[in-house]
């Protein structure tokens, strides 16, 4: 999300930052192009004018152009009018659910924008907060609609209302609510119907469940792929029904991220939580402020470590940091660190929650370390014997042609692995002896070709100490190689 506007605005700011000294027409020609760039992204156009109206008015100025570090500071400017812009500088809002039980989330939308994959989404976040959901579908229109919730309910293994055939959206709302009071359930999720396009029957459909239900939570779901359609579907509901906030799902496809930067400023409507996978677990917390450093570049290092702290066992992980110390990790240990990387959101995730990785990204295009290429080294792993895996120094060339021919790949793929083991190994002994190797020339970036040849199991420079492929420098809590 965001990676066009943030490729924009780097450029800019590069520019900006490398001069000594800023003149004014420099800072009108760079707001020029944080405005197009802006407008390219898929930004209200009111929005935009209003954003570069803010940020002018403090840019502009003989504070910021005499500074000591003029370019820096507009960065700053744009940032907290980026911040404000998306909902301000406190916490995130969270749900309104600490009311009598039931408390009721009602999600409204167009079909097709996600609401029964975020109904099962919010389930399973709040049974991770030790919560009592009951998920019920009024949607009685499209076919199967209630059989994907009682499907997806099954999976995360929340509770889901039974499906009473003839029944038409009020009396099931009525029904789920005395069913999640005599159950004891904390929190009641209804996924209400949709329509391909907004009318006036569903409006009032959805107000009459909304005035039978009293949600604390109303809210709206958005496809974020939509861009402007997506603002004006947020618009049109929030004058039909009281809303009380806005999810975006599918904010992982969108490239342009125009919906997420006008839809707060639009419906002043706080947005609560983003849809970044298709996996159960892939909703975020909607954060002003992280948000703004993902545009600027600046990554998001507390995500990283929330999905880190989530996905990875802890105790498994305080084994694998004792033998990484050693300097002993077997390819079984290779192989579930690959998994945790995976698990945490891919090469492409960690990278995108890194300050600065923006910068290199054309060196890791050209690199192509992707997902595929840590499949394809959990392939290998697999393809070995389980004493080879224990003793890689036993895997001769036959060896080597027989796991290749086993996973699929060519030999030197296998040849790649062996030897990032032995880096691996070799940089975690040096870490138990309190030496950090000085690879790449110091910690400067590697070239294209350097990447290639460590293959994307290897660690980033200024990222080792993780075991972790691309994890900071240090690691993060409760994975291999962390020093916190």
């Amino acid at each position: 999300m965001f990676d066009a506007l943030t490729d924009r605005l780097t450029g800019v700011f590069d520019r900006l930052t490398g001069r000594g000294a800023l003149s004014e027409a420099d800072v009108e020609a760079g707001l020029r192009e944080i405005r197009v760039a802006l407008l390219e992204a898929d930004v209200a156009l009111p929005v935009a004018k209003d954003f570069i109206a803010k940020v002018k008015a403090e840019a502009v100025g003989e504070a910021v152009i005499r500074s000591v570090k003029p370019g820096q500071q507009i960065v700053k400017i744009v940032h907290d009018a980026l911040v404000d812009m998306l909902g301000g500088d406190g916490e995130p809002e969270g749900l309104n659910i600490y009311a009598e039980p039931p408390n009721v989330i009602m999600l409204a939308g167009l079909q097709g924008s996600g609401k029964t994959t975020t109904a099962g989404k919010l389930a399973l976040r709040l049974k991770k907060e030790k919560k009592r959901v009951l998920l019920a579908s009024l949607d009685v229109y499209r076919p199967a609609a209630m059989d994907q919730l009682a499907t997806l309910g099954k999976s995360i293994e929340v509770d889901v209302l039974p499906i009473v055939a003839g029944q038409m959206p009020a009396d099931i709302a009525k029904r789920a609510l005395n069913a999640a009071r005599l159950a004891g359930h904390d929190v009641l999720v209804l996924d209400t119907a949709g329509r391909t396009t907004l009318d006036d029957e569903m409006m009032r459909e959805a107000a009459a469940i909304a005035k039978i239900a009293t949600p604390g939570e109303l809210i709206l779901v958005a496809d974020s792929l939509t861009g402007q359609d997506a603002v004006e579907t947020a618009r049109r509901f929030n004058e039909a029904l009281p809303l009380t906030g806005l999810i975006l799902t599918r904010a992982d496809g969108d490239g342009r991220g125009g919906a997420a930067l006008s839809m707060r400023a639009v419906t002043g409507l706080p947005i609560k939580f983003i849809g970044v996978s298709e996996r159960p677990d892939g909703l975020e917390v909607f954060d002003a402020r992280r948000i703004a450093g993902r545009i600027l570049g600046q990554g998001d290092i507390v995500a990283l470590v929330e999905k880190a702290a989530e996905q990875v066992d802890r105790d498994e992980a305080e084994k694998l940091a004792k033998k990484f110390a050693k300097g002993k990790l077997d390819f079984t240990d290779v192989e579930k660190q690959l998994q945790q990387v995976l698990a945490i959101g891919g090469l492409k995730g960690v990278m995108g929650m890194l300050p600065g990785v923006g910068k290199i990204k054309n060196q890791i295009s050209e690199a192509q370390l992707d997902d595929s290429q840590i499949r394809r080294q959990i392939g290998v792993i697999r393809s070995m014997t389980m004493e080879e895996r224990r003793k890689p120094d036993i895997i001769s060339s036959s060896r080597r042609k027989r796991i290749a021919a086993g996973a699929g790949v060519e030999v030197s793929e296998v040849n790649r692995l062996l030897k990032m083991h032995r880096q691996m190994a070799d940089m975690a002994k040096a870490m138990g002896k309190g030496n950090m190797p000085q690879a790449f020339g110091g910690g400067r970036m590697p070239s294209p070709e350097m990447l290639k040849k460590m293959g994307a199991g290897a660690n980033m420079p200024g990222m080792q100490g993780g075991g972790l492929p691309g994890l900071p420098q240090g690691g993060l809590p409760g994975l291999p190689g962390s020093k916190k």
